[in-house]
């Protein structure tokens, strides 16, 4: 047993060594080759990865680990390597930004603005909340746990069926997809219901399997990872998404705090055996959702991205296409990150005002019209699309969209307001789903992943709160119900 604590902390520390190894070359590199001010760079760099580091330490929640993360790469990390090897050109459209280093510092430092914020709020959070520090003897959420374990094996085969059901109903009837308009509209609202579903519906009931396996009966077997993985691919494909990396890293990192937290014993191989399946399921759905889209009514306009960003496509032949497919995956470590092209856009394009602010906030949602950003900040490819069949969007980003005003104390407090939502809502999830940290990993992630993409129709970010809101309201609900049956069959057996 304590082989097995010793070895996972031996390999995070390695990791860790060779990521701040990795890190500090790229960045006296980008020092190096960063045409503004160094000074500001490295103001830039040491808020960045402090916003990081918070979100790793003793005392985070997720919300401080997926926000952290998710900013780091889309700001930090893509603007290090693109000054450093590709001479400050990015992908994504960047506007009327010119290169200079004027125009990078500028950037550079509404960005720090905005991770300072989010890291003031962390650091008064954690005076104010933590996660408990021990384990709770008998679950949280009992009621539901003993339904759980008597109906276990109808309930995963419930599982899996609605997983599939819901993934080909969606591909066949082309309910939700990215990218799509949608083909069909149901009756009673049920395009809302696949949406919810599809996005994380279905991954909060496999969080809740996934807790119940391991975290409360401390089943050793590889079932319940098999089910919450199922339901990541069909989910993924169904979608035409790429982003199955998103659900799973927050399942995962969520069963490994709980792990950890509840001195659970599991062996490093049951670990590397839910990593392998993992990266087999998700290069499996990269490389079926790229094929799938050259395959269908995205072909032309993959066609027309390869030639614009020289992702080395030409031709129509089988082994052209593949090739094509292979290289749409290679740009989602780097670019598919919303951050630093919004806010360089926005800081470049002179027309920061508080009229603009009031526009942004006032854009209304159209299947058939791509976003106030495309239209405003940047000279889009997406406007060439056919607006009858994709619905293609650029994102600002969410601190590229709090400066639209051009103030940088209106800028920090919606960061403020943005850290605090994310905590509160961390906390609820928490008391509210029984200290289920799975649970608490995936809604966390879900927050700080609309976040960090924040920008379009704004507005209507209530949909997405309110699912989560009603997600939670169902699993408490549902634990309420059960253990008042619970509770009344003891009494009984008491009284009997």
């Amino acid at each position: 047993m304590q082989q097995h604590r010793i070895l996972p902390q031996l390999i995070t520390r390695i990791f860790v060594f060779v990521f701040v190894a990795i890190m500090l070359v790229l960045a006296v590199i980008t020092f190096h080759e960063y045409p503004g001010s160094g000074y500001i760079y490295l103001l830039f760099t040491v808020i960045s990865n402090y916003l990081l580091w918070l979100g790793f330490r003793r005392n985070a929640i997720y919300f401080d680990t997926f926000i952290g993360v998710l900013f780091y790469l889309g700001f930090w990390l893509k603007l290090s390597i693109r000054v450093a090897f590709t001479e400050g050109r990015f992908v994504e459209q960047t506007g009327n930004f010119d290169g200079s280093g004027a125009a990078f510092d500028r950037g550079l430092l509404v960005a720090s603005c905005g991770l300072f914020a989010l890291v003031t709020v962390s650091l008064v959070r954690e005076r104010l909340f933590q996660y408990d520090k021990k384990p709770s003897a008998v679950p949280s959420h009992l009621g539901t746990y003993c339904f759980y374990r008597k109906h276990r094996k109808l309930l995963l085969a419930t599982f899996a069926v609605l997983c599939l059901s819901v993934a080909i109903t969606n591909i066949v009837l082309g309910i939700y997809q990215r990218g799509q308009v949608s083909q069909i509209v149901l009756p009673l609202g049920l395009n809302g219901v696949y949406k919810w579903l599809l996005q994380f519906g279905l991954a909060s009931f496999g969080a809740l399997i996934l807790h119940y396996e391991y975290v409360v009966a401390q089943r050793t077997s590889i079932t319940g990872w098999l089910f919450a993985l199922l339901e990541g691919f069909t989910s993924s494909v169904s979608l035409l998404s790429r982003g199955m990396v998103l659900n799973w890293s927050a399942l995962f990192f969520g069963f490994f705090r709980s792990v950890q937290f509840n001195r659970l014993k599991i062996k490093p191989t049951f670990l590397v055996v839910v990593v392998l399946l993992f990266v087999l399921l998700f290069g499996s759905s990269v490389f079926s959702v790229n094929y799938l889209r050259l395959q269908g009514a995205f072909a032309h306009v993959a066609q027309e991205f390869s030639s614009d960003r020289d992702w080395g496509w030409r031709g129509n032949g089988s082994s052209e296409n593949a090739r094509m497919v292979n290289n749409m995956g290679k740009s989602l470590f780097i670019d598919r990150w919303v951050g630093m092209e919004g806010v360089l856009a926005v800081t470049s394009s002179g027309r920061e005002s508080w009229d603009l602010w009031m526009q942004g906030w006032r854009e209304q949602y159209f299947e058939n019209r791509t976003s106030f950003f495309d239209l405003n900040m940047v000279d889009s490819p997406y406007l060439k699309a056919d607006s009858s069949v994709h619905h293609y969007i650029s994102l600002p980003g969410i601190i590229a969209f709090c400066f639209y005003s051009g103030s940088f104390v209106l800028l920090f407090g919606c960061m403020l307001l943005v850290g605090a939502i994310g905590a509160v809502i961390d906390v609820a999830v928490y008391r509210l789903g029984g200290k289920n940290l799975i649970l608490c990993s995936l809604f966390a992630q879900v927050v700080a992943y609309r976040f960090s993409s924040f920008g379009y129709v704004p507005s209507q970010s209530y949909l997405l709160f309110g699912s989560l809101f009603l997600n939670l309201v169902i699993i408490f609900g549902v634990e309420k119900l059960f253990a008042h049956k619970l509770n009344h069959v003891s009494g009984d057996a008491q009284s009997g």
